[in-house]
């Protein structure tokens, strides 16, 4: 079964998600440095980790599997859970997969050091409801992917698992 982990800090799509989640019957991890409100429900588990720099994110690095959904703006992050098969969508409903993510690392890198050299002092564009639409569709499009492709890979372990004991 796939399951869905938040960096909810500051995840503006958390509503979104868990609506996503309820849809489809997948498990949602709300990982997050403070109490954060969730809704009543079997499949939500808030998962509140200690403070600290990157807890939150080590925390859903150590559990995320291959086949899962991982919702974060955190770059770093998103490679550490590409590079295990999970797929990354950010807030605006970019996926970050094993395709997209050197690129975005790379960008993000960039970014950085022209903010620290002063040479950009601006945050990003605010967030729409055309996102909140755009990572919606994305969301759903990523869920029914990792089901079958999980799917997919389950019956070809049991099929090689099945070819050792044929005579």
């Amino acid at each position: 079964m796939i399951r869905i982990f938040i960096d909810a800090d500051a995840c503006p799509v958390k509503d979104e998600t868990y609506r996503v989640a309820q849809r489809y019957g997948v498990q949602t991890f709300v990982v997050s440095n403070q109490m954060i409100a969730i809704p009543s429900s079997p499949l939500v588990e808030r998962v509140v980790v200690e403070q600290g720099m990157d807890v939150a994110d080590n925390w859903i690095a150590d559990h995320v599997a291959a086949h899962d959904i991982v919702i974060s703006g955190d770059i770093p992050l998103a490679a550490r859970c590409v590079a295990k098969g999970a797929c990354v969508l950010n807030q605006r409903g970019r996926i970050l997969d094993e395709d997209a993510i050197g690129m975005a690392l790379a960008m993000r890198n960039l970014m950085e050091d022209l903010r620290n050299a002063g040479t950009i002092t601006q945050g990003g564009r605010s967030f729409s409801k055309g996102d909140r639409s755009n990572f919606l569709s994305a969301l759903d499009t990523a869920v029914v992917r990792a089901r079958k492709t999980k799917t997919a890979a389950t019956m070809s372990q049991r099929l090689r698992a099945g070819a050792g004991n044929t005579p």
